[in-house]
C-alpha cells in the first residue's frame, strides 16, 4: 500500500462551508429582504482520488466478510458451552452436571475465592472487552485522521481478529474455558474496533464518489440549489451505508449457509464447532483482503511536530469535548447513543445467553436462527433504503422507527419475570426475536451510522467516529456490569430486562426530541472549517479571544 504525501495546504472546492439560500422559493440565491437559511456544504480536497468501482466493491466485500458470525456469535457460544461444561450446579454442589435433567437451572464456576454464575462470567468478559475498546478508541481513534495511520490500524486489528478466530481450533475440552474466554475477548475487541475504523472511512468515500463529485460540479455551475445538494449528499451517504449494511447481511447468510455444509454431515463430530469457526474466519479473509489491496490513498495531514500517535487522540478528544457548546447536537447524540447502544448491546447479549441455554449451545440451531435474522435483515435494509429514497425521508425519522423496536425487545423480556409462558421462555419466541431483530435492528445500525456521519465535522472523521465507537461498540460498560450483579444476586437472567428497558427508553426519548440533525450538520461543517488548521499544525485557536492555544505536552 503506497503512501501519498499531503500538501501543506489542501486545495478545497468550496472555501465557504455555509451557503445562504432563499427559503421562500428554494432557488438557492440570496435576495434582498428575503429570509434566508444556511446550508452546510462540506469542503472536499481536489487531491483525493475519485472512488472507483473496484475500490467501492472491495469496501462492501470487507463488510460482507466482517459480518460477526464468528467473533460476535459462534465464539461466545463456544466459550459459554465450555464454561457450562466446566461448571457445576450450586444446589447440588461441586462435581454435579449443569446440564443434567434434574439440574436446578443455575450453573457456577470457581471465581477468585468464591464462585460466579456462568452468565455473569460471560457478561464480565463483555464488560472488560468494552472497556478495552474504550481505551483503543480514545487513545488512537483520533490519530487515525493523520497520514495513513488509519488504514494500517484497520489492517493490524483485522489480522489480530483473524488470528484469534483461527486459534479457536485449540478449544476442545471444558478445562480450556479460560483460554476460550481470552480468545473470545481478543476476537470481540478487535472485531468491534474493525467495525468502527471501517465505518470511519465511509464519509470520505461518500464525498468522493462519481455521483457526489457530479453533484458538487452541478452546484458550482448553479444547476442545483444548495438545499438540493444537501439533500442529495445525505442520500448518497445513506446509499453507501445501507448497501454496506446489506452486504454484511448477505455475508451473514452466505457464511451460515456455508457452515451447514459442515454442521449437518459432521454433527456428531466433537470438533465440528471448531471447524465451523475456521471456515467462518476463512470466508472473511477471502473477502476482506481486497480492501487493503484496492483502497486508494487518501491520507490525512501529517502528525504535528512534537506530537505522538498515542497522545494526540486524548488531546483532540479533550479539545473536542470543550467544544460541546458549539456542537450541541453532535454531543447530545453521542451521549444518548452511548446509553441506547449500551442497552441494545447488553439486551442482545442477555437474549443470546437465554437462547444458548434453551438450545443447549447448539451451533446448528444457532445457525438456523441466524439465517432467519440474516435473511430478514437483508430484506429490511433494502426495503428501508427504498422507502427512504422514494419519499426522501430524513435519516432521523427512519432511525426513530427502529428505536421503537429497540425498546420493545427488553420490554418483552420483562414479561418473563412473572410468567414462564412468555418472555423468551419458548422456542418460538427466539425465532420471532431473530426475525423482528432482522427486520428493524439491521436498519438501526445503518441509520445510526449515517446520523453520526451527518453530525461529524468533515476532516475529523476518525476522531468523531472514535467517539461514536465509544458510544456504540464500547458503550456496554454499564449494562453488563449492572446485569451481572443482578443475576449474581437473584440467580434469574430475566431480572436484568427492566433496567435495559429503562435505559433504551430514556436514550431514545433524548434522540427523538433532543437532536436536530439539520442544524447539527451545519454546526459541524462550520466548526470543521474554523478549526481545520489544528489538524495541520497542532495549534488550536480559541474562538472566544482568537488567540492560538498550543496543546500541552502529555
Amino acid at each position: 500500500m503506497s503512501r501519498q504525501p499531503l500538501p501543506e495546504i489542501l486545495p478545497e472546492i468550496s472555501p465557504n462551508p455555509l451557503v445562504s439560500v432563499d427559503t421562500s422559493d428554494g432557488s438557492g440565491k440570496d435576495g434582498s429582504g428575503v429570509e434566508t437559511t444556511e446550508v452546510a456544504i462540506a469542503p472536499v480536497s481536489r487531491d483525493e482520488p475519485i472512488v472507483t468501482r473496484k475500490e467501492l466493491w472491495s469496501y462492501y466485500l470487507y463488510y460482507n466478510g466482517d459480518n460477526g458470525v464468528g467473533p460476535n456469535g459462534y465464539s461466545m457460544t463456544l466459550f459459554q458451552s465450555l464454561a457450562t461444561a466446566a461448571g457445576y450446579d450450586p444446589v447440588k454442589g461441586p462435581g454435579s452436571d449443569c446440564s443434567a435433567p434434574d439440574a436446578s437451572g443455575q450453573c457456577v464456576l470457581p471465581w477468585g475465592s468464591g464462585t460466579k454464575a456462568v452468565s455473569s462470567v460471560v457478561l464480565v468478559s463483555n464488560g472488560v472487552s468494552f472497556a478495552v475498546m474504550t481505551a483503543i478508541f480514545t487513545t488512537i481513534g483520533s490519530a487515525a485522521d493523520y497520514g495513513s495511520f488509519g488504514r494500517w490500524l484497520l489492517l493490524i486489528l483485522t489480522v489480530i481478529c483473524w488470528g484469534a478466530q483461527f486459534a479457536s481450533m485449540s478449544l476442545t475440552s471444558p478445562d480450556r474455558w479460560g483460554v476460550a474466554m481470552a480468545l473470545y475477548m481478543i476476537g470481540f475487541i478487535t472485531y468491534g474496533a474493525t467495525l468502527v475504523f471501517y465505518a470511519a472511512v465511509f464519509p470520505r468515500l461518500a464525498r468522493n464518489t462519481p455521483h457526489a463529485r457530479m453533484l458538487r460540479e452541478k452546484l458550482e455551475r448553479g444547476e442545483i440549489s444548495a438545499e438540493e445538494y444537501e439533500v442529495e449528499e445525505s442520500l448518497e451517504k445513506n446509499r453507501i451505508s445501507n448497501i454496506s449494511t446489506m452486504h454484511s447481511n448477505v455475508g451473514y447468510i452466505a457464511t451460515l449457509a456455508l457452515n451447514l455444509s459442515l454442521l449437518l454431515p459432521r454433527m456428531n463430530d466433537p470438533k465440528v464447532n471448531n471447524y465451523v469457526l475456521v471456515l467462518t474466519n476463512g470466508y472473511w479473509v477471502l473477502l476482506g483482503i481486497w480492501w487493503f489491496i484496492f483502497q486508494q490513498p487518501r491520507p490525512g495531514p501529517t502528525l504535528p511536530k512534537g506530537e505522538h500517535y498515542l497522545t494526540i487522540g486524548w488531546k483532540q478528544i479533550w479539545i473536542a469535548m470543550k467544544q460541546y457548546k458549539k456542537l450541541p447536537y453532535t454531543f447530545i447524540y453521542l451521549v444518548a447513543f452511548f446509553l441506547l447502544a449500551d442497552g441494545l448491546n447488553t439486551t442482545g447479549t442477555l437474549v443470546s445467553i437465554c437462547q444458548n441455554d434453551k438450545f443447549q449451545f447448539s451451533f446448528l440451531q444457532n445457525t438456523y436462527l441466524g439465517l432467519s435474522q440474516a435473511i430478514t435483515s437483508t430484506i429490511s435494509t433494502l426495503g428501508f433504503w427504498y422507502i427512504q429514497r422514494y419519499w426522501k425521508i430524513s435519516t432521523k425519522k427512519m432511525f426513530v422507527v427502529t428505536n421503537v423496536v429497540t425498546i420493545l425487545i427488553p420490554l418483552w423480556g420483562m414479561i418473563g419475570i412473572w410468567t414462564g409462558k412468555l418472555g423468551f421462555h419458548n422456542v418460538w419466541e427466539f425465532w420471532a426475536y431473530n426475525v423482528v431483530f432482522g427486520l428493524f435492528q439491521a436498519p438501526y445500525y445503518a441509520f445510526s451510522q449515517t446520523m453520526m456521519a451527518e453530525l461529524t465535522p468533515p476532516g475529523f472523521d476518525n476522531m468523531f467516529f472514535g467517539l461514536f465507537g465509544l458510544s456504540n461498540r464500547a458503550s456496554s460498560m454499564i449494562g453488563p456490569n449492572v446485569i451481572q450483579a443482578i443475576i449474581d444476586r437473584t440467580g434469574d437472567n430475566w431480572k436484568g430486562f427492566p433496567f435495559l428497558f429503562a435505559l433504551c427508553t430514556a436514550a431514545s426519548i433524548v434522540i427523538w426530541f433532543g437532536v436536530d440533525v439539520t442544524t447539527g450538520r451545519r454546526d459541524a461543517v462550520a466548526w470543521a472549517e474554523k478549526h481545520r488548521s489544528y489538524a495541520e499544525t497542532g495549534v488550536f485557536t480559541s474562538e472566544e479571544d482568537g488567540a492560538p492555544e498550543k496543546p500541552k505536552k502529555a
